[in-house]
């Protein structure tokens, strides 16, 4: 039905306010509806905040009339938790119909929300925008679903696949408005991560930079196998700006245990993982952010790191702004690198795939999706 889909995208507006600030719990909005309008809404804004459809009730602050409808982006909790079940609190308010985007991942609480409000004599409709209303909590269900966090990659390529030229120039490869969009993706993220050589050439601040919002920095993370970003005189800011007590190198056993000393005076986290090789097994990095509950990363960079983390098939989603470039150069850097792939069959896809245009630019992004053998070619595995 047409008018339930219209309110649900007013639903889904209202819980991108959540966006970035509700970690581990996912976005949610709701909006009530009565003859044809809107008269209250609400969001989640925070972990431990009250749940959307409460916040709507309360914003309501009266007896919803009998024709009163709610339509929320998520299935309502059936569980007390530390704000009560969104379920008893829809059955006290008396409304007689509620429309639902997508259902809740937890296993234990799926469609039980629908069961305890069927059974109470509510009409639930459920499955308006399911793609749309699933699409938002990518990360929630991720961590849901797999009890790790989601690892996802970012790249700025041309049209060719290319990240930067031959003398490693790649500012800027994609326009303002996609620069904007990685903000806003970064400001979703808990945490965001680089490798040693993005920070030797960029000294990038990896925090989110909104209009109209004050800067925010997530949880930064620096791969540095070797600690060569501490050994260089000048220090990257990340490890001697106001948020350095939100930066975490991750490096191995052969970083050196007076660098470790030092990034820990400047009160700057270190994670040391056993390592064969300077590089820090992906997996194991994977299980830490668990432990910690991280329940997402965002690497940024470089190619390197980010074609170990998909030749470990550790690497979950991807996002790819494509620029209107071709740079037509063999020597120009790829984005990704370090598989000999002979057969269509055994490339990496995306699934679930979404584009969006921003400006010249466009942004392609979807799920991973592995071969079921990826052959690994070492002697190319380095990108420069």
């Amino acid at each position: 039905m047409r008018v339930d889909e219209d309110f649900m995208r007013e639903a889904l507006d209202r819980a991108l306010h959540g966006w970035g600030r509700t970690h581990p719990n996912p976005m949610v909005g709701a909006v009530i509806v009565e003859d044809g309008k809107i008269v209250a809404e609400g969001f989640h804004a925070s972990d431990g905040g009250f749940h959307a459809e409460r916040a709507a009730l309360d914003a309501l602050g009266r007896k919803p009339r009998a024709d009163a409808v709610l339509y929320v982006t998520l299935e309502p909790c059936s569980t007390e938790g530390r704000t009560g079940a969104c379920t008893t609190a829809i059955l006290a308010a008396g409304i007689k119909r509620v429309v639902v985007g997508a259902t809740d991942p937890f296993p234990e609480h799926q469609g039980r929300g629908f069961s305890i409000l069927r059974e109470a004599g509510v009409e639930v409709v459920t499955g308006v925008l399911e793609n749309e209303c699933t699409d938002l909590n990518l990360i929630f269900n991720h961590w849901t679903a797999k009890k790790s966090p989601l690892i996802a990659a970012k790249a700025a390529a041309t049209l060719d696949g290319r990240i930067a030229s031959r003398t490693g120039e790649s500012q800027w490869i994609t326009g303002e408005t996609a620069r904007g969009d990685v903000h806003r993706w970064r400001r979703l993220f808990p945490a965001i991560a680089v490798g040693a050589g993005t920070v030797a050439k960029d000294n990038p601040r990896l925090t989110a930079r909104l209009p109209g919002e004050s800067e925010w920095c997530p949880v930064r993370f620096v791969f540095d196998g070797r600690l060569r970003t501490v050994a260089d005189r000048n220090m990257p800011r990340m490890y001697t700006d106001e948020h350095c007590a939100q930066t975490i190198v991750v490096t191995t056993q052969h970083g050196g245990l007076g660098y470790v000393r030092k990034l820990k005076s400047l009160g700057v986290q270190v994670w040391i993982f056993e390592s064969a090789t300077q590089r820090v097994p992906i997996g194991d990095f994977r299980r830490q952010c668990a432990e910690s509950g991280i329940t997402g990363v965002l690497f940024e960079g470089g190619a390197e790191l980010v074609s170990q983390c998909a030749r470990e098939r550790q690497l979950d989603y991807f996002f790819t702004y494509c620029a209107p470039i071709f740079l037509a150069d063999e020597r120009a850097k790829p984005m990704l690198g370090g598989l000999r792939t002979e057969k269509l069959a055994q490339a990496l896809r995306l699934t679930d795939v979404r584009h969006e245009v921003l400006g010249p630019d466009m942004l392609v992004r979807g799920r991973m999706v592995y071969p079921e053998k990826l052959q690994v070619d070492e002697t190319t595995f380095s990108l420069g």
